[in-house]
């Protein structure tokens, strides 16, 4: 299995003082039978648009050819179309022609949404998120809101206020990784959900 993981530095784990991120802490938490390969594919600063002219070239060069090979795309979406003044329904056009090419690539997408950020872009962010959710769903694309459970939650928001208000650390990332790890993520790769506590 070949899983690409496409966004912004979000996806690497920036801010993150164990350099694993989300997506070091999910893969460490999930047992493939055979194992599998992880590409960390992140532009920081990327928009949506941005996100969806480089994606399918990137990750073209790293999934496998031939048909015992299963490629997997995850799309990190982050919170650079606010600040960037993006409309959400050109957002929300980004992302369903990202989902709509993989599909027609036989690629399964997971989507994980922007996180909370700044308290001044929370309303937007949200709204940004619901507008997402509702893309993924309406192509039932496992879609992880990791905006509305950390909106207040006590712990995410001591630790991004320790970034600067940008970036979380270790226990952002821990909590983004659970939220990831308990909305789909075994059942999408077809393995059994057990192992996660």
């Amino acid at each position: 299995m070949r899983i690409c993981v496409v966004g912004d530095e979000l996806a690497t784990g920036v801010g993150d003082a164990r350099a694993l991120g989300w997506t070091g802490r999910v893969v460490a938490r999930t047992h493939f039978s055979r194992p599998a390969m992880l590409f960390t594919l992140a532009v920081p600063g990327e928009t949506s648009t941005q996100l969806g002219a480089r994606w399918e070239a990137e990750t073209a060069a790293r999934f496998g050819p031939d048909s015992e090979i299963e490629n997997r795309l995850v799309v990190a979406l982050g919170r650079h179309d606010v600040a960037s003044g993006l409309t959400v329904a050109r957002s929300r056009l980004n992302l369903a022609n990202i989902l709509d090419v993989a599909d027609a690539n036989r690629t399964a997408a997971f989507v994980v949404g922007p996180p909370p950020g700044s308290p001044a872009e929370g309303d937007r962010i949200a709204e940004l998120s619901d507008a997402f959710a509702d893309v993924a769903s309406r192509r039932r694309v496992p879609y992880v809101d990791t905006y509305t459970p950390l909106a207040q939650h006590e712990q995410w928001l001591a630790d991004l206020a320790q970034g600067g208000g940008t970036y979380p650390g270790q226990a952002g990332y821990g909590l983004m990784a659970w939220l990831v790890l308990h909305t789909g993520w075994h059942a999408w790769l077809g393995l059994p959900q057990d192992e996660v506590a």
